[in-house]
């Protein structure tokens, strides 16, 4: 698909790619195919907001819930930043993961 179609751009933290980069060949394929989906149309299966300011990218595959947390990057126009993966086993987004990528954001924020 054309570039001008996406709704906005996705850059991945290197903490992000590390955990797309560990998993299985075809696991990964999944998550970046529903990254490329989530770019062109709104589906709240692939990714939706989960806090004020935090939004997840939701794989589902071979039994595995696979996240990805991100946040939109007001400074630029259409920009989402993914801070860090991790699989979901429970119903809960862990607090944990919601803090980390909450403490990610603030550091690129107010870094200009």
């Amino acid at each position: 698909m054309n570039k001008e179609l996406y709704r906005f751009d996705v850059e991945l933290l290197s903490e992000a790619l590390s955990f797309i980069e560990s998993l299985d060949l075809k696991t990964r394929g999944k998550v970046l195919e529903n990254i490329r989906i989530s770019r062109f149309k709104t589906d709240p299966k692939l990714l939706k907001k989960v806090d004020k300011e935090i939004w997840e990218f939701r794989t589902k595959y071979a039994s595995k819930q696979i996240r990805l947390l991100a946040f939109w990057d007001k400074r630029k126009k259409a920009l989402m930043i993914c801070t860090s993966g991790f699989i979901k086993k429970s119903q809960k987004l862990p607090l944990k993961e919601l803090n980390k990528a909450k403490r990610i954001r603030k550091s690129i924020l107010n870094r200009n």
